[in-house]
């Protein structure tokens, strides 16, 4: 594409990377769901998935760039998600850092989205979410711009939030960082399910105290040890497997 700066091109080329990888682990929704990435030097400007592609057809080029009011910035055909115009654009207007949004309706944080308390402390990857997730009370399909309000306030400072019945958004400060969230809680979500139906036959399931429940989260939101923001490891590694398996993602 013509006219883009080498800083929206690199941008563009790993919200790609995203949905790419969202695609090759099973967490995608046929041409639904979708991810976001703020256009670098602009607050009012992000880059969304063309509706109607596979999150396995998406390239830098075909992002499309919208600003928070929902006009498209870019010359393409392509349309955007009404859906996904009324969740990016609350988050990216508000005041939040998350420079990259990422909604997603993964099946086990759905299945744990209708349950009371979410995501349970039942395993290590459940622990970095310990406290630190957010609900949001389903509505019906997010496409009136009075929900706007309320999916920023439910989400706060959270970087997790379970729309319940529903689904599930991460939001980042790099697309690296807001799919390793969705990584992690999808991994801990399906534990806790399979944990749950052990205990549904008879097994007894072993719950960690608050204390230590909450030191294990303070350790990863705090980066105690060696504990990196997330992606920050895994990002470069994820990109160099696409690079070697399918580069399409970067024309």
């Amino acid at each position: 594409m013509s006219g883009i700066n080498p800083a929206e091109w690199d941008a563009r080329i790993k919200l790609a990377a995203c949905y790419r990888m969202v695609a090759k682990l099973g967490m995608d929704d046929l041409i639904y769901n979708h991810i976001s990435l703020r256009v670098p030097g602009h607050d009012d400007q992000f880059l969304i998935n063309p509706y109607g592609l596979l999150f396995d057809e998406i390239t830098a080029s075909s992002l499309v760039k919208i600003d928070t009011r929902g006009n498209k910035l870019d010359d393409t055909p392509h349309a955007v998600n009404v859906a996904a115009f009324v969740i990016h654009a609350a988050i990216h207007a508000s005041n939040h850092d998350a420079a990259c949004v990422l909604h997603t309706h993964s099946d086990a944080s759905v299945a744990v989205s209708g349950q009371e308390k979410g995501l349970l402390p039942l395993s290590q990857f459940a622990m970095r979410f310990y406290d630190r997730q957010a609900f949001h009370d389903y509505e019906g399909v997010a496409i009136d711009l009075d929900e706007q309000t309320r999916l920023v306030r439910d989400l706060g400072a959270h970087k997790v939030m379970l729309m319940r019945n529903h689904g599930i958004l991460t939001v980042g400060r790099t697309p690296g960082e807001a799919f390793m969230l969705l990584y992690y809680f999808e991994r801990a979500a399906r534990i806790q399910l399979q944990m749950q139906a052990a205990a549904a036959a008879g097994a007894e399931l072993v719950m960690p105290p608050h204390e230590v429940c909450e030191r294990a989260a303070r350790q990863f939101w705090e980066l105690q040890g060696d504990i990196l923001v997330p992606g920050e490891r895994e990002w470069p590694a994820l990109m160099r497997q696409l690079d070697r398996t399918d580069p399409s993602y970067r024309n």
